[in-house]
């Protein structure tokens, strides 16, 4: 009995409304942590601002769908059901299943869509007419092996790119599969053993832009981390001139 007792109260408490107003406050707080150079909510190029815009849209789609569950559910908790029929009840129940177990995530996945296909098409590599310039990345045991085929130049766990424009990664690995991933400029993408995957990179100011391997590859995977430099396009072609020469 005793034991019963403490269940309904705790029962209670949750139900009171200032524990969802707490919960929904927590949350927010856990955003104001939502910037720095690893995070995809602080963007720094068209592709990184897609996906943190939709992102937003999702976290405020889905935070109205659970503010509405929770009032619900005190809705349903706190009321009286009062004398209803076995059929009344059936019928109730049918119009919860049929709305919030279908047409509620149908609708839901469908908008995803509509606003999840254009962000990734925005992603892709531009065609193969467009002259956009080319850097071979490669993943090894345990750095990223970065070349301009164009130029003769070959680094190290750096980049340099022109900002403003779109350059193509191509992307490698000598040995397991991994993820090159720069959080402020585009998604994630694969670097795969034996296959070529290339990733759309922009920058929209010059800057140092921090990137990490975001798939686990083995014993140093914490050590794959590299640096992606923007330069204004006439100090990007100095770089790039007097690297040449260098090597």
């Amino acid at each position: 009995m005793f034991a019963h007792r403490r269940l309904w109260s705790a029962v209670a408490w949750l139900t009171r409304p200032r524990v969802a107003v707490l919960a929904g406050l927590a949350h927010v707080c856990l955003l104001t942590g939502c910037a720095g150079e690893y995070s995809t909510l602080d963007p720094a190029g068209p592709s990184a601002l897609a996906v943190s815009w939709l992102w937003w849209g999702m976290l405020l789609a889905f935070g109205l769908v659970w503010f509405a569950v929770i009032g619900l559910w005190l809705l349903a908790v706190r009321r009286d059901p009062g004398d209803v029929s076995d059929a009344q009840a059936q019928r109730l129940q049918n119009r919860w299943i049929i709305g919030g177990g279908l047409v509620l995530p149908g609708v839901s996945i469908a908008v995803l869509l509509a606003f999840g296909i254009p962000v990734g098409h925005g992603m892709l590599p531009l065609s193969a007419d467009e002259d956009v310039l080319r850097i071979e990345v490669t993943g090894y045991q345990w750095y990223w092996q970065v070349e301009y085929p164009d130029a003769g130049v070959s680094l190290e766990d750096e980049l340099h790119i022109p900002a403003g424009e779109p350059v193509h990664i191509h992307l490698r690995s000598n040995d397991v599969i991994r993820s090159f991933w720069v959080p402020r400029l585009a998604g994630k993408l694969d670097a795969i053993p034996g296959h070529e995957n290339v990733l759309k990179l922009q920058a929209d100011q010059a800057g140092v832009y921090r990137g990490l391997c975001a798939e686990f590859c083995g014993l140093l995977h914490a050590d794959m981390g590299f640096t992606v430099e923007a330069h204004e396009r006439e100090d990007f072609e100095q770089w790039l001139s007097d690297a040449a020469r260098d090597d």
